[in-house]
């Protein structure tokens, strides 16, 4: 029998994704601070990552930041009968906390996969969730079973650690910019006494579309569900990365500075509620 698959991080994410890889016939062992209560149906419930690394020798992870990524990678590596080859890190962790995951990981022996995804929750279930991946040849190929179990849409981005992060960052501006944007901008045609619908049926026919008047502003705003299951907090945190990241890299920035500034505001605000809420945001303001 092969080795069975394990998980550490079961928030909303990390629950549809080894919910994913149970469906898919691996034998998962899973793991969550928070203990087993959202462990999913058909998997092994472990003390700790330690435990994990004795019985698995791919991991995931599904964390909230790089953080406790670099943490829990650090106890697997550490874990004294390791049965552990190599760590898929799902969680967006930014640039240098992958590429600093990645070095402790090989100093161990263990090859990484920097992997983050997009599409929220629901995306996973549907397995449209994209992962965007990058790492050593070697590794990435060890590891694309798993992979495949994930998701059905999957891109290889790089061969080192925190390319992977950096198309992520890239993509979570990009949408956390277009749902502040379209907040604005739907405030206002309100404002003016245009219905809502109305006014997205338009937007959506034309070159204001995007995922947030398509998906966003449809599905959870207009309907008052406010429930993509992505906190705002979250959203804050990956914006501040990107923002980090450019200036690291040298990259511009004016647009993601302001971008930054409008979710920090945001989430310090409404701390943890759906990031779709920052179109009552947008309006109170």
């Amino acid at each position: 029998m092969a080795d069975p698959v394990g998980f550490v991080g079961l928030g909303n994410m990390g629950h549809a994704l080894a919910s994913n890889l149970v469906a898919s016939g691996f034998d998962v062992v899973t793991h969550d601070i928070a203990g087993a209560d959202r462990n999913p149906d058909g998997a092994t419930f472990a003390v700790d990552p330690a435990t994990i690394a004795e019985m698995a020798a791919v991991v995931v992870l599904s964390l909230p930041d790089g953080r406790v990524s670099e943490t829990v990678a650090r106890s697997m590596a550490q874990a004294p009968s390791r049965r552990l080859t190599h760590v898929v890190d799902t969680s967006t962790v930014g640039l240098d906390a992958a590429r600093a995951i990645s070095a402790l990981l090989s100093d161990a022996g263990i090859g990484h996969v920097d992997a983050p995804v997009s599409g929220g929750p629901a995306g996973a279930r549907a397995r449209t969730l994209t992962v965007m991946y990058s790492g050593a040849p070697a590794a990435c190929a060890a590891v694309e079973p798993v992979l495949r179990g994930l998701s059905d849409r999957r891109f290889h981005v790089g061969d080192e650690a925190g390319m992977g992060q950096a198309v992520k960052l890239a993509n979570n501006f990009l949408s956390a910019t277009a749902l502040a944007a379209t907040s604005e901008a739907v405030a206002f045609g309100t404002s003016a006494g245009v219905d809502m619908a109305t006014m997205l049926d338009v937007l959506n026919a034309s070159s204001g579309r995007s995922a947030a008047t398509a998906d966003k502003f449809v599905d959870h705003v207009l309907t008052g569900t406010f429930a993509s299951g992505f906190a705002n907090t979250l959203m804050a945190k990956d914006v501040t990365l990107y923002l980090e990241a450019t200036l690291s890299e040298g990259a511009p920035a004016t647009i993601g500075q302001a971008t930054a500034d409008i979710w920090q505001q945001f989430a310090d605000a409404q701390p943890d509620v759906d990031f779709t809420r920052i179109y009552e945001f947008a309006k109170q303001r």
